[in-house]
């Protein structure tokens, strides 16, 4: 019984594995098929010169990426690069250089890649040399193969396709290329930040920035602008950062995913700016432009700066924040801090710098966290004056951790005149004295936070207005033409006769 079983074994093991290939071949072919359909796409969109397929096709391009395998992108190359010979050799060279030599099999299909070949032609050849003949197209298959490898880890051979692709965009225009230049640039500036060569690529963005402007290329122009500032960022650059955007317009068409980046950025410079009121304005719009099921990466970081920037405007964010589940693990050090600062414990705060630098100084919040001490000190004085009516400065010091008496006289002076307690100081005795404490409804505090309410509402009202997408040329339908205003003006003429006539008889 044993053996039999030891056989049926052996027999069954072949079937899973020519299963488990046929199914990988029929997801490769699924995902060669859905690639042709983007191609058709692209040749639809330069055909009706109508940019909006472009984009559908970019929007597509994150799901199929996902699914690239190397037999996928030697497929693509030999089907559309037939007839050109070195530029399907250059391309074949890229896909190879991600394989690694210990793999021979891998070889292997190259040979009967032509018969692979005819069961995927559902075009003629000739079809087939006119799509590849589109710049737009080539650009596409090219950004394929990029991210093809950047996705296995291979920058070498990634940094040499991306000079090739952005060289091929340079000498090209067509504004049916911008939506795909621009994507180009986007990657081309990744590859070079995975390099650690960032700070070369500036003069080749400044150069495209005015050429797209000049072009009204919307949406390279804020690719361009969002890469420069990224650029500038990631070297603390903030003075050049702020002459950039002081000196250059974000197009108001830009796509929502580039607006949500430019005000990322825009909430970074001016926070370093110590303007944490515009920052958190900025900082929140982005979070909210954000798309909210994807770039998870973005919004953990935009969530970052923004909690930074609440705690500096005295603040404390919400619970629900860091309780998101996306969200949790990346703002631990951040709800920590928010503790720290909401219960005015200078020596928790320390212990949590003290724990937690080395992951702050890499997300670069470092700098505008150590600026929270003067909050903690003030939010910590705001309870001691809830919590007593009299109490010197010596037990003041002692509370908040401070130095001496002197130290705790010029903080609560300094608190008193900023407005955060309502108290007295008696110099020669040496306490401070907290006054009763005054209804907040008869202060102007409701009318400004219904008024910073309203104008959020409006502001988002304004935006929404402008994002609307009408039909093309459907604003002049219902419009009279001259001859049809006339005949109706006569008529109103006669008319306004008749009615006169009738007044007159009566």
């Amino acid at each position: 019984m044993v053996e039999s079983n030891d056989v049926e074994m052996k027999e069954a093991e072949p079937s899973v594995t020519s299963n488990t290939t046929a199914t990988s071949k029929d997801a490769n072919t699924l995902t060669l098929d859905d690639i042709k359909e983007q191609v058709r796409t692209i040749e639809k969109a330069v055909n009706s010169k109508e940019p909006r397929f472009i984009l559908r096709v970019l929007r597509a391009l994150a799901s199929t990426r996902k699914r690239l395998t190397e037999d996928i992108i030697r497929r693509l190359i030999i089907f559309y690069y037939g007839a050109n010979s070195s530029e399907r050799e250059i391309l074949l060279g890229y896909a190879q250089s991600v394989s690694q030599p210990m793999d021979v099999d891998m070889e292997k299909p190259s040979t009967p890649a032509p018969a692979g070949d005819k069961q995927l032609v559902p075009r003629s050849q000739t079809s087939r040399a006119r799509a590849v003949a589109l710049p737009e197209v080539d650009l596409y298959i090219h950004l394929i193969v990029l991210l093809y490898l950047i996705d296995r880890n291979s920058l070498k051979s990634a940094l040499d396709c991306a000079k090739r692709l952005v060289d091929k965009t340079t000498v090209l225009n067509r504004r049916t290329l911008d939506l795909l230049a621009a994507k180009c640039y986007f990657y081309y500036a990744r590859i070079f930040e995975l390099n650690n060569m960032l700070d070369t690529i500036r003069p080749f963005l400044h150069s495209r920035l005015r050429t797209a402007t000049l072009r009204n290329d919307f949406e390279g122009t804020a690719v361009l602008i969002n890469l420069l500032l990224r650029n500038y960022l990631h070297y603390n650059l903030y003075s050049q950062a702020q002459k950039l955007v002081l000196k250059s317009v974000f197009p108001d068409h830009a796509s929502n995913n580039e607006w949500a980046r430019y005000l990322y950025y825009l909430g970074r410079i001016r926070a370093m700016q110590l303007e944490y009121t515009k920052a958190h304005q900025h900082l929140l719009t982005a979070t909210r432009k954000a798309p909210q099921q994807t770039a998870i990466g973005f919004r953990q970081n935009a969530h970052k700066f923004l909690i930074t920037v609440e705690l500096l405007l005295g603040d404390i964010p919400d619970k629900a924040v860091f309780n998101n589940p996306q969200l949790k693990r990346s703002l631990d050090p951040y709800y920590q801090l928010t503790l720290a600062v909401r219960a005015g414990n200078l020596s928790r705060f320390k212990e949590v710098l003290e724990t937690y630098a080395d992951r702050f100084q890499q997300e670069k919040t470092w700098s505008l966290i150590i600026r929270l001490r003067h909050n903690v000190i003030k939010t910590g004085i705001k309870m001691i004056s809830l919590s007593y009516a009299k109490i010197s400065f010596s037990d003041v010091a002692q509370k908040l951790q401070l130095d001496s008496s002197e130290d705790a006289e010029y903080i609560v002076a300094k608190a008193i005149r900023d407005g955060v307690i309502e108290a007295s100081i008696n110099h020669e005795q040496g306490y401070v004295q907290s006054r009763e404490i005054i209804d907040v409804y008869t202060t102007r505090e409701p009318m400004n936070a219904f008024h910073q309410r309203i104008e959020f509402c409006l502001k988002v009202h304004n935006e929404s207005v402008k994002a609307m997408r009408y039909p093309p040329k459907k604003y002049n339908e219902e419009l009279e033409t001259a001859q049809e205003r006339r005949e109706r003006e006569q008529e109103e003429l006669e008319y306004a006769k008749e009615m006169a006539d009738d007044e007159d008889d009566f």
